[in-house]
């Protein structure tokens, strides 16, 4: 059975919901393919997921040496951290909340059974 490689992002100051759009491109993915197609992403998760891939692929080659041809996401997806709740005030005294919500992703990479 192979090893699982992980690696984290906590507290990304976006929803969930919207970084899913990115997630849902790359999951199952090689992770050469998957890292080819995050730099051209055409949404702001892009970045910090790219980010995330890339250190995922270089925990798998520095710790437990496994070459970045033989991987692929096996998982990935995003959890909602803490939403920080701000007020804006409104017409007639009223109050506004605004929320300003967060999220946590994770990626598993897999070696691929040869």
């Amino acid at each position: 059975m192979s090893q699982d490689i992980r690696a984290q992002v906590t507290f990304l100051p976006q929803s969930a919901q919207k970084v899913r759009l990115v997630l849902d491109t790359v999951r199952g993915m090689d992770a050469n393919e998957a890292l080819e197609r995050l730099r051209f992403a055409n949404k702001r998760a892009g970045d910090p997921v790219l980010k995330l891939l890339k250190s995922a692929v270089a925990n798998a080659e520095e710790n437990f040496g496994v070459s970045r041809d033989n991987l692929y996401v096996a998982q990935i997806f995003a959890n909602e951290a803490p939403t920080r709740k701000w007020r804006r005030f409104g017409a007639r005294g009223r109050f506004k909340p605004v929320l300003r919500r967060q999220s946590h992703l994770t990626v598993i990479l897999r070696e691929r059974g040869s």
